[in-house]
């Protein structure tokens, strides 16, 4: 018999295990008081077979036989390789349960070609899909936080603008509010065409806007859109002082507003500084109560005759005053071809420190110079004259000479109903 290379050797024992494994299976069946314990199985072994057993001796003697197999093992599967992405896929090198999606695709010479991944291009506007999405997504979010405009009737709109929204207003009108200039040098600036609106140049002063909304430039100077708030003061008017601003060689009462308007920033942070202006005006000579504005629509309404605001003043005569001067004073006089009389006159008591008689007299007129008119026309001289009462409102005995005060809405409703 010939050697035994080792590969024999170990198939020899390999061999031996198995036929002891037989018999020891065939006596746990064969004995049923045995428990069956589950044992590991072994590996299947393909095409074996004996070729020889020696019958010499005893089965009992496994040293004495001699056994030849004959054994072969399958071939190990092989690993698929991963194709490239130029490579072209050959149908003979896939396995029959590989699963293949191919992807047609036009290489750079032009021609046709398999491959088993999808194209670049489309890899990349997948992923550029999937992030606008992520931000489209965002966008809704930040939008949903933002509540929609409430839609309203077509007679809740008239209604807000019948009554809360603020008209368009004159542009000299505006221009005069927003401290450019008084009202009839705004004129002028509008007819020599320094003003513009919304790009055109604009010679109406009548033209209505919204300071808000158009855009209106005055010397090449933007006019703000905010407009300063309305202000009212009442001031103690000295000996002096004009209520005019025109004229640079005398003293405005307008000056003593300086500090005031100095100050203006830091009350009023953002709006421009107001045009101050007077309502009505008093003469050099007089003092007393004046009301010192930016609102044009007050202003024109405690000045025009037809408001009827009675005017109290007080004057100092020189000389003695009779009964026959109070007749003659409260019979009127015509002053600018009109006969005015006053409401009443009144012959104040004397004082121990006043020597001089003082006369109280109303009048509602408001005609240039009236009280002085009605005083010389009875044959008397003023020596001083001083206002002391608007309407309803009468000036404070604390306030001094040059002096103002800020209204408040009870003061403007006694000055003639205000608001």
């Amino acid at each position: 018999m010939r050697s035994k290379t080792p590969i024999f050797q170990k198939m020899a024992t390999a061999m031996a295990s198995f036929s002891t494994l037989h018999h020891l299976s065939f006596s746990l069946f064969s004995n049923p008081s045995l428990s069956l314990r589950p044992f590991r199985s072994f590996p299947r072994i393909i095409n074996c077979s004996r070729s020889s057993l020696s019958s010499s001796s005893s089965s009992s003697s496994p040293s004495t036989s001699s056994l030849q197999f004959n054994i072969s093992f399958a071939p190990p599967k092989p690993k698929p390789k991963p194709p490239m992405s130029d490579q072209l896929l050959d149908p003979d090198d896939l396995s029959s349960d590989q699963l293949i999606i191919p992807w047609i695709v036009r290489g750079e010479d032009g021609n046709l070609k398999l491959q088993m991944h999808p194209p670049a291009r489309l890899l990349h506007a997948m992923a550029n899909a999937e992030t606008e999405k992520k931000k489209n997504k965002k966008k809704d979010k930040s939008l949903d936080k933002v509540s929609p405009e409430p839609k309203y009737s077509k007679a809740a709109r008239r209604f807000f603008n019948e009554n809360f929204k603020k008209p368009e207003q004159r542009l000299s009108k505006v221009l005069a509010a927003t401290g450019v200039a008084s009202r009839r040098n705004s004129e002028e600036l509008i007819f020599e065409g320094k003003v513009t609106v919304n790009g055109s140049v604009c010679k109406a002063p009548q033209t209505r806007v919204d300071p808000a909304r158009d855009v209106i430039y005055v010397n090449g100077n933007r006019l703000p859109k905010k407009q300063p708030p309305k202000v009212y003061f009442a001031l103690n008017k000295p000996k002096g002082y004009i209520c005019s601003s025109g004229d640079v060689e005398s003293k405005s009462v307008l000056c003593l507003f300086d500090e005031y308007l100095k100050s203006w920033g830091k009350k009023y942070p953002g709006p421009p500084k107001p045009r101050l202006f007077t309502v009505g005006r008093l003469d050099v000579a007089t003092t007393g109560l004046i009301i010192v504005t930016n609102d044009g629509d007050c202003a024109q309404r405690l000045s025009h005759p037809s408001s009827n605001l009675t005017k109290e003043y007080i004057a100092a005569i020189d000389g003695i005053v009779t009964k026959r001067h109070l007749f003659a004073i409260s019979e009127g006089t015509v002053i600018e071809g009109i006969h005015c009389t006053p409401d009443s006159v009144e012959l104040l008591p004397r004082q121990t420190d006043i020597s001089r008689p003082r006369l109280r007299i109303v009048v509602h007129d408001g005609r240039k110079h009236e009280v002085r008119e009605l005083v010389k026309s009875a044959g008397l001289e003023i020596h001083s004259l001083k206002r002391v009462r608007i309407g309803g409102f009468r000036l404070p005995s604390d306030l001094g000479l040059g002096k103002h005060i800020e209204l408040k809405q009870s003061d403007l409703k006694l000055l003639g109903g205000i608001s």
